[in-house]
């Protein structure tokens, strides 16, 4: 399968990362080697979306403080960048809401449109923007040379630095302009993109719950979106998605990470991790990357049981 006849990624994972983990990061790198070796998909970037402060779990430190934290785990990524929208919003958002609003992002700064897990994988969805001179790449013998999905991301990757709005703080963080126009300069070859949402199994037991989750909310994530579960501790995905009617119903939406190796929850909780934090534990160097933990130690997060 060619490269633009695959459907090429972005994984968005929204939570509180309080703080973020070891295990955060390497749900990605799980997720994006496994949805490269179906042969079917091309991750070309990933995005952090902490919640709002107003979120309201016991414990959680300032936006400013775990955004930074998320900024310092990913210092060393090329292809997973955090994204401060959600904590900049007047109040919290739902996780449909995270989705839309970078869908509708993707739009405006592409010009182009993103495709649901309902659109036939053999219909372009990204490609050179409509009422507009034709692609300057015609000259078939140069192909290699025609900017694939990979470097259209890099290079939204910068502008979108460039036209950050500047916050006390958090001046590292991209923050795009919505009414900013990256003009015509990038020009890219028609593909196939989606934002899918990056979880763990915990999430998708919770949409098991029943008030916990708005069914539409789950039929826009679900159905429209599409998800990328990684199980934890050995999780049955299946026997809960048997649980779930809307589960059941876009089941072909749903991507279950699946290798050798478990992916056990102690990495990923951020809970085990701030008590590690506050008992003195040697094991938190397990649980956190060292830039988290110094920031931590210097801003004396997590000290006590409180937050």
């Amino acid at each position: 399968m060619t490269e633009t006849i695959k459907t090429h990624v972005i994984l968005l994972s929204c939570g509180s990362f309080n703080p973020i983990t070891k295990g955060h990061i390497h749900m990605f790198e799980k997720a994006r080697d496994y949805l490269h070796k179906t042969g079917r998909f091309i991750v070309i970037g990933g995005i952090i979306s902490p919640v709002h402060d107003s979120y309201g779990k016991p414990g959680l430190v300032s936006s400013r403080h775990r955004l930074t934290m998320c900024q310092l785990a990913v210092q060393s990524s090329d292809w997973i960048r955090v994204d401060p929208w959600e904590c900049y919003q007047d109040t919290w958002q739902t996780t449909c809401s995270v989705l839309e609003h970078h869908r509708d992002l993707m739009k405006r700064v592409t010009g182009c449109i993103l495709s649901n897990v309902s659109t036939p994988s053999t219909t372009p969805v990204i490609g050179q923007p409509q009422n507009q001179t034709p692609p300057i790449y015609q000259n078939h013998n140069n192909m290699n040379h025609k900017p694939n999905a990979i470097k259209l991301w890099g290079k939204l990757s910068e502008s979108l630095g460039k036209i950050c709005c500047v916050r006390p703080h958090i001046e590292r963080f991209t923050f795009v302009d919505e009414n900013a126009n990256l003009g015509t300069a990038v020009r890219y070859e028609e593909i196939e993109l989606r934002i899918l949402l990056l979880c763990g199994s915990d999430l998708l037991e919770s949409f098991c719950i029943p008030g916990l989750w708005k069914d539409s909310d789950m039929e826009v994530i679900v159905g429209d979106f599409g998800i990328v579960v990684v199980p934890r501790d050995g999780a049955d995905t299946e026997r809960i998605m048997n649980h779930s009617s809307i589960l059941r119903k876009y089941t072909d939406n749903i991507i279950v990470v699946k290798d050798a190796t478990n992916h056990p929850m102690a990495i990923v909780s951020s809970t085990k991790s701030r008590l590690a934090l506050q008992h003195g534990d040697s094991h938190v160097v397990d649980y956190l990357s060292q830039p988290v933990i110094d920031y931590i130690l210097q801003s004396q997060l997590y000290i006590t049981a409180s937050g």
